[in-house]
């Protein structure tokens, strides 16, 4: 591998908003995604990618890994903690009370997800990227992300048809 070409730099210059919520679809967390962002921008100035790599596929590969290494490395007190922390406070007012815990059951069902399916949802339904699109960011078969959204899309669901019922 080479350093970055003015072109790849360029390129990766134009993928960063792609790649920030690419981070941020999977650690579900702003501080988190910031930092794998951060991670992942050195580790390609750093370790280079080769002259005729694509460099969006490449620096969401780079980023995928990184994450996948990082939840590997930390412990369930800390998961635990972060849940804590994330938790919701008191709210005022009667719409806005109820948009924020429909936020919340969401963000709570999505963080629930397993990440490679959190990340094809992220790209499918928020993004905007065809399945194909996806397929090819993310590096695997169409099929696959054609499943990984629709099981994310029947998991989400049912939490929050869950957490409907809990609340009533």
């Amino acid at each position: 591998m080479t350093s970055l070409t003015s072109r790849q730099r360029k390129e990766l210059v134009e993928e960063l908003p792609k790649l920030k919520r690419f981070c941020l679809s999977l650690t579900a967390d702003p501080a988190d995604s910031d930092d794998l962002l951060q991670v992942t921008v050195q580790r390609l100035l750093e370790k280079g990618m080769p002259a005729d790599a694509h460099v969006a596929k490449w620096a969401h590969r780079v980023c995928r890994n990184l994450w996948i290494d990082e939840i590997r490395s930390r412990d369930v007190r800390y998961r635990y903690i972060q849940t804590e922390i994330a938790s919701p406070g008191g709210f005022t007012g009667g719409a806005t009370a109820e948009h924020s815990m429909q936020l919340d059951r969401v963000s709570e069902g999505m963080e629930a997800l397993p990440h490679e399916q959190r990340a094809a949802l992220i790209k499918v339904a928020v993004e905007g990227c065809s399945y194909a699109e996806a397929a090819e960011l993310l590096e695997v078969p169409i099929g696959t992300i054609m499943s990984r959204v629709a099981r994310a899309r029947k998991s989400l669901a049912e939490s929050l048809e869950w957490n409907k019922q809990r609340e009533a």
